[in-house]
């Protein structure tokens, strides 16, 4: 044990840079995945209990559409001899009104929850307020309770008052008291169930029931006699149900980004193999003596595992202080969103979760020791004898070594090949994740035996009279392809992924360009400010903008959400102004449609976004039911379109047959067509001025629209290309520790050129054409390995995560510089990890011969 201790001391002291750069490749992987980790842990936990804090102790919960659903129901249920207690319940995410107009997308939403005091009080007593006066404002019509954190977020004490935007008007609600039953971070507010119904716009109509069952009854039963009879779209479920629809809502998302997070761990893993392996090379004759004294191999390969180990639990307990300090700085600056608007509202604080936490150390600590194996395998292969001479470093990872063995890298691409045809796991590309790690992984096994191949093909070719360093240079690469094996390793990688990322990102940010080139068809548009459901353009302000001399035409559209399954995130309607005879003019269709003529008879054409292809099976003209108005509508899928703003489904439809089958009149979007000699910017003057209204609308002319979203885009983007970055310095890290390492076991060689006459500056030149050729073929082999990694990615990863799919493009200008500044940057790294090296006398470089 000691001595394990002294050989791993020695090497660290010798040599910290590199074992420090590994270290910190581990770290960076480990403090990524943990913090996404933790982060969306703290999210998804603080939304389920705050859903459960709202069921309060209700045994079922009766569920409609984000709309609501017709109140008559309530009326029924109470009814039931097996229902004890029934709670109706108003939802509304309500947009909040400042002083001073809001920023686009700089709106604050607030739950609001219109509950009749005297049920909710047998269900959820914490839902009830606690006036700050008297009990008549408990029912008052203008009373609304927040709770503290609600208090705090919106800066408004007791008296004060709250404007909330319901439709396009202001309505002034008065704080009356606090929610003291709430939890610590919920923002929160109640009011009574009839206030809510008519000052929010929300008459007739209810969005949940929440039902304690009498003693003895079967839950089962009771689900099974509601579901029989509730209106299309309304669901009976337990409480519970919401907890996994909360971890449903962002499942895809998150396990993206942790994949992504894991990217510079895996990258980090082939950084630590070469550090250990170019450790054993030049401890050589260290370990040769300790198998001479009477080691046996396999304590050897403990002591470069345990060290391989060493750094990467080192590397793996920074990261995890790292990562649980990114989170909560993510956590307060950000909330748990991750960036994906699966949480607003939510302001969850920092859930320690030590499985999580040792988890990730425990993953770090493998990947480094996984690393260590091949090194400590092929050392404990070596005769003791051989090893302990002077210049048996060639001998090790050399000609005959394991790492050029082809089978096992065929073996694993061919696995990766079968890997790419299999299905989602649990709605997740598991099989997409393990075909990319078996590629890589092949493709750098491979790198040595088709290395050594193909600079031998090169040295056959140089000639020693016309161009002696490229001579030497190729000639000494086609003799040590292991060595070049390990110097490539973090290169392939690293360049490997770099390119799948950027082509992966690339092809994601030209489609949706591209898409939003197709949707954007009218010179301006506006929208009701995004993040609630509690504003729409009422009937009265459709005919004023409809009527407005400087408007040519209009195009109208009104977005719901609805439910079909109710373990699921809800699927959105998109009722909107549509040629039936030409629907593919307003929907980036992506294939053929389904002309009016092939609609059957009693049905209504829909289009249908991928995902609901995918997740509920609405594929080209088969015959589903979508629910309306509380009815089931018997609809044909006419087309299949692409949205890339929707991962969870959309079904579109005419505006027309929409308002036919229910009573909804309220417009949520609008593509607006000025007249000729009115521009887009005079139009939104207009309206603004005659249609006073319209003033809490979001207007955007296409070019503005296309250019906030792909910023959005790039800024969602914004670690994926920091991940980029790491990846290329991890493996320039991984050239500057093989230069360096083997321009110390070739001191000998470098002293022999030097007698020969060549001078250090043509060594230099030489070394430089070594690392050039290293690189350049580092480069060529990740390329060909990220293009494959990338068609996974496009093809496989993100049609079975997020159930869209985009063409292919290759950002050729940006892979070029990229390789160009790769280039330069490992002959830079190569010759200054090597200047002490070749600065060496001759009589001094060849001193072991005397």
């Amino acid at each position: 044990m000691k001595l394990g201790f002294w050989l791993a001391g020695g090497e660290m002291r010798t040599h910290p840079w590199r074992a420090l750069s590994a270290l910190a490749a581990i770290a960076i992987g480990v403090a990524l995945g943990l913090a996404v980790q933790l982060i969306n842990t703290s999210a998804v936990t603080e939304f389920a209990q705050a859903v459960r804090a709202a069921s309060g102790q209700a045994d079922l919960e009766i569920r409609g559409p984000r709309g609501g659903f017709d109140e008559s129901v309530f009326a029924r249920v109470v009814t039931d001899p097996d229902i004890a207690v029934a709670s109706p319940v108003v939802e509304v995410d309500a947009l909040v009104l400042g002083a001073t107009a809001t920023a686009p997308g700089q709106t604050r939403t607030l739950k609001v929850l219109g509950i009749d005091p005297f049920r909710a009080g047998q269900v959820a007593p914490a839902l009830i307020g606690a006036p700050a006066a008297d009990g008549a404002d408990l029912l008052a019509d203008d009373a609304i309770f927040l709770s503290p954190a609600a208090q705090s977020w919106l800066d408004l004490a007791p008296g004060a008052t709250l404007t909330l935007q319901v439709g396009l008007e202001r309505v002034a609600l008065r704080v009356a008291g606090s929610l003291p039953g709430a939890r610590p971070r919920q923002r929160l507010a109640t009011m009574d169930i009839g206030a809510a119904q008519w000052r929010l716009a929300r008459l007739g109509s209810l969005s949940r029931i929440e039902l304690r069952l009498a003693a003895g009854a079967s839950r089962e039963a009771v689900t099974q006699r509601l579901g029989a009879w509730l209106p299309a779209g309304v669901f009976v479920s337990p409480p519970e149900a919401g907890d996994i629809r909360a971890a449903n809502l962002s499942r895809a998302y998150r396990v993206n980004l942790n994949v992504l997070a894991l990217v510079a761990l895996f990258t980090g893993a082939f950084l630590v193999f070469s550090t250990q392996a170019l450790s054993v090379v030049r401890r050589r004759g260290e370990f040769a003596l300790l198998r001479t004294l009477g080691w046996p191999a396999r304590a050897l390969v403990r002591q470069i595992l345990a060290e391989g180990a060493a750094i990467g639990f080192i590397g793996s307990a920074v990261g995890a202080g790292l990562g649980i300090a990114a989170a909560q700085a993510a956590v307060t600056l950000f909330g748990g969103d991750l960036g994906g608007g699966y949480f607003a509202g939510v302001a969850p604080a920092l859930l320690l979760d030590p499985t999580a936490i040792f988890g990730f150390v425990a993953l770090g600590t493998l990947a480094a020791a996984a690393g260590s194996l091949a090194p400590a395998l092929e050392v404990a292969r070596a005769a003791p004898a051989q090893a302990i001479r002077s210049g048996a470093e060639a001998a090790l990872f050399g000609s005959g070594s394991a790492l050029r063995r082809l089978w096992p890298g065929l073996a694993l691409i061919a696995l990766g090949g079968v890997l790419t045809r299999l299905p989602p796991l649990q709605g997740l590309p598991v099989a997409g994740y393990l075909a990319i790690a078996c590629w890589l992984v092949g493709g750098i096994a491979l790198v040595p035996g088709l290395a050594g191949h193909a600079f031998a093909i090169v040295a056959r070719r140089v000639s020693p009279r016309t161009h002696p360093l490229a001579f030497l240079s190729t000639q000494r690469l086609a003799a040590a392809p292991g060595q070049a094996g390990i110097a490539l390793a973090g290169v392939v990688a690293s360049f490997a992924l770099m390119v799948a990322m950027a082509i992966m990102v690339g092809s994601f940010r030209d489609s949706v360009d591209r898409w939003l080139g197709r949707v954007l068809a009218a010179p301006l548009y506006f929208r009701v400010p995004i993040g609630g459901n509690s504003a729409f353009v009422a009937p009265a302000e459709i005919a004023a903008i409809a009527a407005h001399p400087a408007l040519e035409r209009v195009e109208w559209m009104r977005i719901q959400q609805f439910d079909l399954d109710p373990a699921r995130p809800p699927v959105t309607l998109m009722a909107r102004t549509l040629d039936l005879d030409n629907p593919g003019e307003r929907i980036p269709l992506t294939g053929d449609a389904l002309a009016r003529a092939q609609i059957p008879a009693g049905t209504l054409p829909v289009w249908v976004s991928e995902a609901m292809v995918d997740l509920y099976g609405w594929s080209l003209g088969s015959r589903q039911t979508l629910p309306l108005g509380g009815r089931a509508v018997a609809v044909t899928v006419a087309g299949v379109w692409r949205d890339f703003a929707r991962q969870h489904g959309t079904v579109t439809l005419n505006l027309a047959d929409y308002q036919r089958l229910s009573s909804d009149r309220g417009i949520t979007d609008a593509a607006l067509w000025p007249r000729p000699a009115t521009t887009p910017a005079q139009l939104t003057e207009a309206l603004q001025r005659d249609v006073p209204a319209t003033r809490h609308l979001e207007f955007g002319e296409p070019g503005a629209i296309r250019e906030l979203s792909l910023r959005i885009f790039d800024r969602s983007f914004a670690v994926t290309y920091l991940l980029e970055l790491v990846a290329i310095a991890i493996g320039l890290a991984g050239i500057g520790a093989t230069f360096s390492a083997q321009a110390l076991a070739r001191a000998r060689e470098f002293g022999m050129l030097r007698h020969l006459g060549i001078t250090r500056a043509e060594l230099l030149r030489l070394l430089a054409l070594e690392a050039a050729g290293l690189t350049l073929f580092g480069i060529v082999a990740g390329g060909v390995l990220g293009l494959a990694i990338a068609l996974v990615l496009v093809r496989v990863v993100n049609p079975q995560s997020f159930h869209w799919n985009m063409d292919l493009a290759v950002p050729w200008g940006l892979l070029g510089v990229v390789t160009a500044l790769l280039v330069f940057a490992g002959i830079a790294t190569a010759l200054l990890a090597t200047r002490q090296a070749t600065g060496a006398g001759p009589l001094r470089a060849v001193r072991e011969d005397w």
